[in-house]
């Protein structure tokens, strides 16, 4: 399942990630407009926890945005990151957020800390949020979804399927003056818990019963209608099979895009090494003049050449070659 093949399906089978969008930002909206009286409550000071042992304001203050422009950001992210609740399902996808949730707390504390000792900076109030897990969602986005070239900008600037997603997290990252250190925690978080080296994924994840449950109370409220609007495409007998198909056709066209980029970065190569000027481009007959005097006799058409194929068309083979290379 590709990143732009989904955008069609809106939040169907991602109902973690609609609840995600819905209930904080109502809750945003709700202390920034209606009850402003209660923000200190979920302000995440770091003083108050080590001074005061406040230890509740690292939950309360890592859950709800107080900044409306910070909850739009995350919004947008989290949307775009939901192929990640159809790839790996609801309770996985529940398990690498509270996973990164509580990793990313820890590394907020030891980069505080290392801050104050190294350079005698002292932070005591960090962006409040549930900031870590959606930065901690940007490493299986950079790690496994493939980067296509849209267009070029002056000839030297590429933008990619992907660029929108980091543009809307470097406006993220700096909507404050210590969102980097909240960033960093997120993405430390993030690569401990996806890559598993310390068996965090073991000991850090939503219990099956919690996941259960959540499932029968969340799911009736927050799950979309399957998608009837879609043309069918394909020979399935079910709607599910013309997904899959629409899905693997457009992974085909992904894997031709990507030919067409690698293709025209090797004719860009040549030319440069050819020269800025191609003269043969403005003057095709010239080069030939000479030998068709001599030549006037028709000559006999070869065939044209037809490269093999790399991979015996295999579009499996084809694609790991290109994601390796």
């Amino acid at each position: 399942m590709m990143f732009t093949s989904t955008g069609s399906r809106g939040l169907y089978k991602a109902p973690l990630s609609k609840s995600l969008l819905l209930l904080p930002t109502v809750l945003t909206v709700l202390l920034t407009v209606l009850l402003p009286q209660y923000q200190d409550l979920f302000i995440y000071n770091l003083q108050a926890v080590r001074q005061g042992k406040q230890f509740w304001r690292l939950v309360s203050g890592r859950l709800i945005c107080l900044d409306l422009k910070d909850t739009f950001c995350s919004s947008l992210l989290i949307y775009n990151f939901r192929i990640f609740e159809r790839r790996f399902g609801s309770h996985k996808f529940a398990s690498f957020l509270f996973g990164a949730w509580i990793l990313s707390a820890f590394v907020d504390l030891l980069l505080i800390e290392a801050l104050r000792f190294m350079f005698e900076l002292k932070v005591d109030v960090l962006p409040a949020g549930l900031l870590g897990p959606v930065f901690a969602l940007f490493v299986p986005f950079y790690s496994s979804i493939p980067r296509v070239q849209v267009t070029q900008l002056l000839g030297h600037i590429s933008i990619t399927n992907k660029s929108l997603t980091y543009i809307v997290g470097a406006q993220l990252l700096t909507s404050s003056a210590y969102m980097w250190v909240v960033a960093c925690s997120g993405l430390i978080a993030g690569m401990l818990y996806y890559s598993n080296k310390l068996a965090v994924q073991r000991f850090i994840r939503v219990p099956g019963w919690a996941a259960r449950f959540s499932s029968v109370l969340l799911e009736p409220v927050f799950s979309d209608s399957e998608p009837t609007a879609e043309a069918p495409l394909g020979m399935g007998a079910t709607l599910d099979i013309q997904r899959q198909q629409r899905m693997d056709m457009l992974d085909q066209q992904l894997l031709l895009s990507q030919l067409a980029h690698l293709r025209r970065n090797a004719q860009q190569q040549q030319a440069q090494q050819t020269g800025l000027l191609n003269w043969n481009r403005f003057f095709p007959t010239l080069r030939h003049r000479g030998q068709n005097r001599h030549h006037e006799g028709p000559q006999p058409q070869q065939p044209p050449y037809i490269p093999p194929p790399a991979s015996n068309n295999d579009i499996n083979i084809a694609t790991n070659f290109l994601l390796q290379h």
